[in-house]
């Protein structure tokens, strides 16, 4: 049975739904108004192989921001909805991403308890439309709502542009191992007998 869950948001700022299949293929259709934040998700979905529909209309003409974080709260609450009582699942995914001269790590815990460990800085203030520093706005946005414990860490890197993909496709993996099946556990892996 594929985990799948819609979620919507709409405030005086932005109007956003995203649709995730957990289970999927990679395949994806998103549309944010800010082309380099399309890349960057569709990156992450497809290399989590997750099948990803964005659709967001925000004030862009003010900035970014409202949009890339709100497309993050939308996210997150579909991830946790899909993701249900986590029972059966690994819990745990980890991946230590190259892309040609950066590194990236990513741990993620799908706890219940979120948290958002960033250490990241680019060279560059904007990558295309996006600013930079919207970036941690967004993966704090994902990991509180989505109730997880995340950790993304550029090890090296030069290239502002190589150095964000490889943290969207890092987490796409991590967040990819933390959601898949378990055969020998049945229920939450936990000791609390909940997540």
């Amino acid at each position: 049975m594929e985990r799948t869950a819609t979620c919507k948001r709409k405030t005086k700022e932005t109007d956003i739904t995203v649709t995730i299949n957990l289970d999927g293929q990679g395949r994806n259709d998103i549309h944010t108004g800010i082309g380099f934040f399309d890349h960057m998700l569709d990156g992450f979905a497809r290399h989590g192989l997750f099948d990803l529909t964005v659709r967001a209309e925000g004030d862009i003409h003010v900035d970014c921001h409202h949009t890339v974080e709100d497309v993050g709260i939308v996210l997150g609450t579909a991830i946790l909805k899909a993701v249900g009582d986590k029972a059966g699942i690994k819990r745990y995914g980890s991946f230590l991403l190259p892309m040609d001269e950066s590194l990236v790590l990513c741990a993620v815990d799908l706890s219940g308890r979120p948290y958002l460990n960033y250490d990241a800085s680019f060279p560059t203030e904007r990558i295309g439309t996006l600013d930079t520093e919207m970036i941690r706005e967004f993966f704090y946005a994902v990991s509180y709502t989505a109730m997880m414990n995340l950790h993304l860490k550029i090890l090296d890197g030069k290239n502002s542009h190589h150095m964000a993909e490889a943290m969207f496709k890092g987490f796409g993996k991590a967040l990819d191992m933390a959601t898949m099946d378990e055969p020998r556990m049945k229920e939450a892996w936990t000791t609390k007998g909940a997540l």
